[in-house]
């Protein structure tokens, strides 16, 4: 009686850590939709300025076949153009 009472309680104390280490996982922070800077999806360009400020910050579009140009941005996610067109784009360090 005594045993099954033991392995009993030695399931029940397994089970219980396999439930913290599956909440563990359930709960993992997920990947950022939106990443700070220069990101695309599969049709589209953005540039997210991640900022608790308020500050507008320039950034240099880098646009493929034309002329590259600065564009200043608010905090947020900005759309650049189709992922196509727009190569890149990066803070330039300076706000406006």
């Amino acid at each position: 009686m005594r045993v099954s009472r033991l392995l009993t309680g030695a399931l029940g104390c397994v089970a219980l850590a396999l439930s913290f280490v599956g909440a563990a996982t359930v709960t993992a922070v997920p990947a950022a939709a939106d990443p700070c800077g220069f990101y695309e999806t599969s049709a589209d360009a953005y540039y997210n300025h991640c900022t608790s400020d308020g500050s507008r910050v320039v950034i240099k579009v880098e646009v493929a076949l034309a002329r590259d140009y600065e564009r200043c941005v608010a905090p947020g996610r900005t759309w650049l153009g189709s992922a196509g067109e727009i190569q890149g784009a990066y803070y330039v360090g300076r706000t406006c």
